[in-house]
């Protein structure tokens, strides 16, 4: 099994190529194909036990149950599954009967989050078409198309081409370990394709955030978008005014801080959906030489960290996507008199203010990210014990990144990030030298100095004068 495995990932293509047949290369329309366990490379070893308990008590509990989605597809395309997703023929109530370590969530889709430890499996399930009658579960739309209710159960062909991309509608039974192709995904996969299920302009106008999507997956799977996938975009884009910031603050989180950040962010622009999540921002790229470089920075730094497995924040990236706008504001409020200092606080709240109408940021990261660029101010600032101040602050480390950053983007002069460079490493002396060569006291290392005690004169005795 493993070594059958090994050689599908050498060349998955040749291998996803055997399992059609003259026949149906040449078919018009996406038919089931049940591709049999010997015919296919995935396999259980490569699943996490939690995801397999929630297979197996669902099926011994008489219900359907079937892995799908992107586990499916990454192990297709020869890459560790990570997320397990599971859907069912049991109801949310069903499944949390099942499974007391369970939650239902959520009013607009209900699924179950089935927690072992840390890891979460997410089962839905099999939602069928929206205008069907079901009585009390139910499937609502605005007027422009979008799902706001999604609570119809129907069965895994119905919920199949209820799914986004064809990619996705792949399904392993825990029955026969067979894989259900409902959509022509693996051909896709094997012509690395990304394709929507349906009409894209509907399915777009149900969920705006499939755009979102789109753009993510052909960043991180090395894609392309199908010509009709890819036609509405552009026009399309403005329906993501109309999504919750809150649900657009976790879609960002997805598309940057996958590892595959800079490439996302290009697409983002191509189809017009930046200017939908960052329009400040968009707008400050438009009239400064230098923003669109720190942003690409920031990405490229955030995708370099993620793929060395080190720990990242979004505070810094929103520190570098709204550092533009923030820019433009202070300076305009220095123009009208203000001293810098207040000016780049007044200039920070300005635009958080407007991109929480857009993208809702948590305070969480936004105190921080406010921190960041605070320090900006501090860091040219080298004499006596600001200095040290400045070093120790908990956010030194973000800020000092964030100007290699503006250096490197060509906003500021090289140099004041190779002299915070070489203080971090100095002994003592070298950083009295280092001081003394910015322009700070020779003799002085940072440390308070000491008061000199002024002698009080002496008193006159009462009735002199």
């Amino acid at each position: 099994m493993i070594k059958g495995f090994t050689r599908f990932l050498q060349s998955p293509g040749e291998h996803l190529r055997s399992l059609f047949g003259p026949q149906d290369a040449s078919a018009s329309r996406p038919v089931l194909r049940v591709i049999p366990r010997q015919e296919h490379p995935v396999s259980r070893q490569h699943f996490s036990d939690a995801a397999l308990k929630v297979l197996y008590r669902l099926h011994n509990a008489g219900h359907e149950a079937f892995l799908v989605g992107g586990c499916i597809r990454d192990s297709l395309l020869g890459r560790m599954p990570k997320d397990f997703d599971v859907a069912t023929d049991a109801t949310p109530e069903q499944v949390r009967e099942l499974f007391r370590n369970s939650r239902i969530i959520g009013r607009r889709f209900r699924i179950v989050h089935v927690r072992f430890g840390r890891e979460v499996i997410e089962v839905t399930t099999f939602r069928g078409k929206p205008g069907d009658d079901h009585g009390d579960h139910i499937a609502q739309q605005s007027d422009d198309g979008m799902l706001l209710r999604d609570n119809v159960w129907g069965n895994i062909e119905e919920d199949a081409l209820r799914r986004d991309f064809t990619v996705n509608a792949l399904y392993y039974s825990i029955a026969d370990f067979s894989i259900h192709d409902f959509a022509d995904g693996v051909r896709d996969i094997e012509s690395r394709t990304l394709r929507l299920i349906g009409d894209p302009a509907t399915r777009y106008r149900e969920d705006p955030v499939r755009m979102l999507r789109a753009v993510r997956f052909a960043a991180k799977l090395d894609f392309h978008l199908a010509p009709e996938t890819e036609a509405p975009i552009a026009e399309l884009a403005p329906l993501l005014l109309q999504v919750p910031p809150a649900r657009l603050f976790d879609e960002v989180l997805k598309l940057f801080m996958a590892g595959h950040g800079v490439e996302t962010f290009r697409l983002l622009r191509d189809y017009g959906l930046f200017a939908m999540l960052f329009p400040e921002a968009d707008e400050a790229m438009a009239e400064l030489p230098w923003a669109e470089a720190v942003i690409e920075q920031a990405l490229a730094s955030t995708d370099k960290r993620i793929h060395e497995e080190r720990p990242v924040t979004p505070a810094f990236l929103f520190a570098a996507l709204l550092w533009g706008p923030v820019q433009q504001r202070q300076k305009a409020l220095e123009d009208d008199g203000m001293p810098p200092i207040p000016a780049l606080q007044a200039a920070s709240q300005q635009v958080i203010s407007r991109q929480l109408q857009h993208v809702a940021i948590p305070k969480r990261f936004s105190l921080p990210m406010r921190d960041i660029w605070d320090l900006q101010q501090r860091l040219p600032l080298r004499r006596g014990k600001r200095v040290f101040q400045t070093r120790e602050h908990p956010r030194f480390r973000a800020a000092y990144d964030f100007l290699l950053i503006r250096e490197a983007a060509g906003e500021l002069e090289p140099g004041l990030g190779d002299w915070w460079t070489a203080f971090q490493d100095a002994d003592e002396h070298e950083q009295r030298r280092l001081l003394s060569k910015a322009g700070a006291d020779p003799a002085g290392s940072g440390a308070p100095r000491k008061r000199r005690r002024r002698r009080r004169k002496p008193r006159k005795p009462s009735g002199e004068s």
